[in-house]
């Protein structure tokens, strides 16, 4: 019996997370701080937005466990890919800055390596 089932794309954060710990084992520099970066940027684009919490009276505090917390923003794969796409352009725009620079070639090559890393994964 075959099933003619189209193979599923993995979403995007899911393949950074993969791809993780397959370049910590390589001992790919590059890739890895390039893959944590990404990690960390998509999950501070879910963070909450705080700016209008006050302080108040602890007798109308909230009680018990979790009830003053938050739902994370929900980030569609549209955004997730943008901010991708933000780490690879910026990484980029940081590269050409090191090269007009004298003696800011290995930067400048060591920020195009981890923006090829993640373009990698956009290219999926």
């Amino acid at each position: 019996m075959t099933t003619d089932r189209p193979s599923e794309v993995l979403p995007l954060r899911d393949r950074l997370r993969a791809a993780l710990p397959v370049a910590m084992k390589a001992r790919d520099r590059s890739a890895t701080a390039a893959l944590r970066s990404a990690l960390g940027a998509i999950d501070n684009a879910e963070a909450v937005d705080a700016s209008d919490v006050r302080a108040g009276a602890i007798e109308s505090a909230a009680v018990g466990l979790g009830t003053a917390e938050r739902a994370r923003r929900i980030l569609t794969e549209a955004d997730i890919e943008s901010i991708v796409q933000s780490e690879v352009d910026d990484r980029r725009t940081a590269a050409t800055e090191y090269d007009a620079l004298s003696g800011g070639a290995d930067r400048a090559a060591s920020l195009r390596t981890e923006a090829d890393a993640l373009a990698a994964h956009l290219e999926r």
